[in-house]
């Protein structure tokens, strides 16, 4: 009997967990942002108008915690400094350096006209918010689509589930901080949330139709990489397995038939669940596909530290968004913009 050994090699991962908190704060953002610019142009009594708060309470959060995450995974502040001294339009890090501090810029004067009750001036930056943050979504999705030696990056399918799964993201999001705005729960009524939450999760069931639809015929790359990978590796087989399990559950809490009040258990649960599909989603996208071999049969070795780089960091970030919330929340308690803007 012929025994044949397999060696597998650790590598560094490229992406570090850094990255997986960027992606999700800039996600949330980005949909908030969006969210933000279509609920501007409700009437001040409408649901929409209610909505605002705990939507713009999740955006000036989203985009102030997300850049920290992205300096942080630069390491070197020369890498910071390198994009703007050297710009190279073809690559899309390159661009979102400048398409970045725009959104920031665009989120923070949003929020501050909201809040100076300009309604206006508030409807006139909600379109060019919209708009960069469109840029945003491109943006970050294109810097992983173009990463041709990982087919399953490089697909269309994945910018689109980013912008979906970000979206869920702010939904559970805006749930979640309603509880501790002045108006309660009332801050997000959660009719309308739940039909935007089960728009989105159809938009996802019909991108993973579609994209396995193109797989089966041949047209989708990134579908025989995943199938490849069902089959070949147990631990993927698990992953891929819990994930449409999870996806189910999401799925079938989003589309509860609701009888009567919806309890504030059901709401926290719910919140959660969005938060964490969005968060699991990009954590299976950059951490899991990293172990995938380029060349070779085993999944590469990689290993999550406990300091800065790995737990640490991660908790810092969701550390510093829980402070950014205190101290908004905080604000708006004590200095709440017009009740016609803010009710």
């Amino acid at each position: 009997m012929n025994i044949i050994e397999l060696l597998t090699p650790a590598y560094e991962a490229a992406w570090l967990p850094w990255a997986v908190q960027y992606f999700f704060l800039i996600g949330i953002a980005a949909t908030a942002a969006l969210l933000a610019a279509w609920l501007a142009f409700g009437n001040a009594d409408s649901d929409r108008a209610r909505l605002l708060p705990a939507v713009v309470t999740v955006l000036v959060v989203a985009s102030i915690a997300a850049p920290v995450s992205l300096l942080a995974d630069l390491h070197q502040p020369g890498r910071f400094w390198h994009f703007y001294a050297h710009p190279t339009p073809w690559s899309w890090m390159s661009l979102g350096a400048f398409l970045l501090p725009l959104f920031v810029a665009l989120s923070l004067a949003f929020t501050a006209l909201w809040w100076l009750r300009r309604p206006g001036l508030l409807r006139l930056v909600a379109l060019l918010l919209a708009l960069s943050a469109l840029s945003i979504l491109a943006y970050t999705g294109g810097e992983l689509m173009v990463v041709r030696a990982r087919p399953l990056w490089a697909t269309a399918f994945l910018p689109v589930n980013l912008a979906l799964t970000g979206m869920l993201g702010t939904l559970g999001a805006v749930l979640l901080v309603a509880r501790w705005l002045p108006a309660g729960l009332d801050a997000a009524p959660l009719p309308l949330v739940r039909s935007l939450a089960q728009w989105v999760s159809l938009a996802l069931v019909v991108t993973a139709l579609a994209w396995a639809l193109l797989g089966a015929l041949g047209q989708s790359p990134s579908f025989g990489e995943a199938v490849g990978l069902f089959n070949e590796f147990g631990a993927w087989k698990l992953a891929l397995i819990g994930s449409v399990v999870g996806g189910l559950a999401l799925l079938a809490l989003i589309w509860r038939p609701v009888r009567g009040a919806m309890g504030a258990g059901y709401v926290l649960l719910l919140a959660i669940a969005m938060l964490v599909a969005a968060w699991v989603f990009r954590w299976i996208v950059f951490m899991a596909v990293q172990m995938v071999p380029k060349f070779g049969a085993g999944l590469y070795l990689q290993g999550i530290s406990w300091g800065g780089d790995g737990v640490l960091g991660m908790v810092g970030v969701f550390g510093l968004v829980a402070a950014l919330i205190a101290v908004v929340t905080y604000a708006l308690y004590r200095f709440p913009p017009r009740p016609a803007l803010a009710a």
